[in-house]
């Protein structure tokens, strides 16, 4: 069975090191996995809740597509587009907005941090909360609900959005599916094997602590100013070092495979300068991502090549999302008014293929009813009445009593004519009384 993974990928700041071994690289190896259908997108709508500088909105959606496609995304193989590409996100968000309870909303964990800090610096709780910080869960669910992906890869603190989109897609499923599962509940995927690398510090590689080392940016030479950087401890060139806690060495056995590592560990044992183990790992990681770098500097090069990609990426996601908001808009009664006129012409036709009784006044001044089959032949024929309203009366009892009401009602049966086949005659017109 082929599962659907989706994952998001953040379009702010620049991509390093940490990033790819991280996050890049294990999920392009992931999608090429038998009985995976992977669909990748740039969260460019989710950055505007973070930045409000459109010249790095916009460099950064370019530099990011060009790291991925660099670093050996086969759009042929995964689907690879911009959310902002897919109109029907943002209408699925509506819907889903309309079912989400504000509670569930003011629980979530990035709303509940900017509050918390508000008050704790004597602010207005909300001051600096916009909707669409507020409202972010709701436009992952979105994300994630609309091409009804089954695993989401996420870092542990967004696995919480996870269980809100599996809330939003049951409550859906409950007020709209009348017992047919419109979403697909969502599972968190959370790698433990994925690497941390640590930054020129010691600590988690990160822009907000400046430690990172560079991915493409600047160049090898860049990539050799930063390792050089790395802190490390003050053992002399021959003394022995602890591979088991250098930073460099985590980041070197990142790249390497498992000969390189015990290789470089031995000799970090027996004495080899740091200055030449970095001098090592710079060679290790150019090897790896030098070719890649030269890739990502072609596509840069070339933005227009990038947009092709993307918007064949969207078209390919759009024939999945837009079929489906068409059947969620039908549920939910956003149906065009044809499909109105079509209902009532069926409801018309249904009714005059019922049964259908008749009053009529003989030349006798009785009054009298008949009930005759839908092809019109004769099937029960009533008494005379002295009163038209004694005549309705039995008619009304007959249509919403059913065949209860036969007995000692002032009629016979047509010649021919077989009590079941009456019985059921009034059956269908006392179904169609309670429809």
């Amino acid at each position: 069975m082929t599962a659907r993974v989706l994952t998001g990928i953040t379009t702010t700041g620049t991509p390093h090191l940490g990033n790819y071994v991280g996050a890049i690289r294990p999920a392009i190896a992931a999608s090429r996995g038998a009985g995976v259908e992977s669909f990748f997108f740039l969260a460019d709508y989710h950055a505007l809740i973070k930045c409000d500088d459109p010249a790095r909105i916009e460099r950064s959606r370019l530099e990011i597509a060009a790291t991925w496609l660099a670093a050996g995304l086969d759009t042929q193989r995964v689907t690879f587009y911009r959310q902002s590409d897919i109109p029907e996100t943002t209408e699925l968000c509506w819907l889903l907005t309309c079912v989400t309870a504000k509670g569930q909303m003011n629980r979530a964990h990035a709303y509940k941090a900017a509050a918390d800090a508000n008050e704790a610096a004597g602010e207005e709780t909300d001051a600096g909360v916009t909707m669409g910080l507020f409202s972010y869960p709701i436009l992952m669910a979105a994300d994630i609900l609309l091409f009804n992906a089954r695993r989401v890869p996420v870092g542990r603190d967004q696995v919480q959005h996870i269980e809100m989109a599996r809330d939003v897609a049951q409550r859906f499923n409950h007020l709209f599916g009348q017992g047919k599962d419109l979403f697909v509940l969502p599972q968190a995927e959370i790698e433990e094997s994925v690497a941390t690398l640590p930054g020129l510090d010691g600590r988690k590689m990160s822009k907000s602590y400046d430690n990172t080392v560079p991915l493409f940016e600047g160049g090898a030479k860049a990539l050799k100013e930063a390792v050089a950087r790395i802190v490390t401890d003050s053992r002399l060139p021959g003394e022995a070092k602890d591979p088991e806690n250098a930073h460099l060495v985590t980041i070197h056995d990142a790249f390497a495979a498992e000969a390189q590592r015990q290789s470089f560990h031995a000799d970090l044992r027996g004495g080899l300068a740091w200055g030449e183990a970095k001098q090592r790992t710079v060679e290790l990681i150019e090897a790896h991502i030098g070719p890649m770098r030269e890739r990502y500097a072609a596509l840069m090069s070339r933005p227009d090549e990038i947009e092709a990609i993307l918007q064949a990426g969207a078209a390919k996601a759009r024939a999945v999302a837009a079929p489906f908001l068409k059947e969620l808009r039908q549920a939910v009664g956003l149906r065009p008014f044809a499909a109105v006129a079509q209902k009532q012409a069926a409801q018309a036709q249904a009714r005059t293929a019922l049964p259908v009784f008749k009053q009529y006044r003989e030349a006798d001044n009785r009054f009298y009813f008949k009930l005759s089959a839908a092809d019109g032949s004769l099937l029960l024929q009533s008494q005379g009445f002295a009163e038209g309203r004694e005549a309705g009366a039995w008619v009304k009892r007959l249509k919403t009593e059913g065949a209860a009401a036969l007995a000692g009602a002032p009629v016979t049966l047509a010649e021919g004519v077989q009590r079941p086949a009456v019985e059921a005659a009034l059956a269908a017109l006392l179904a169609a009384e309670q429809a």
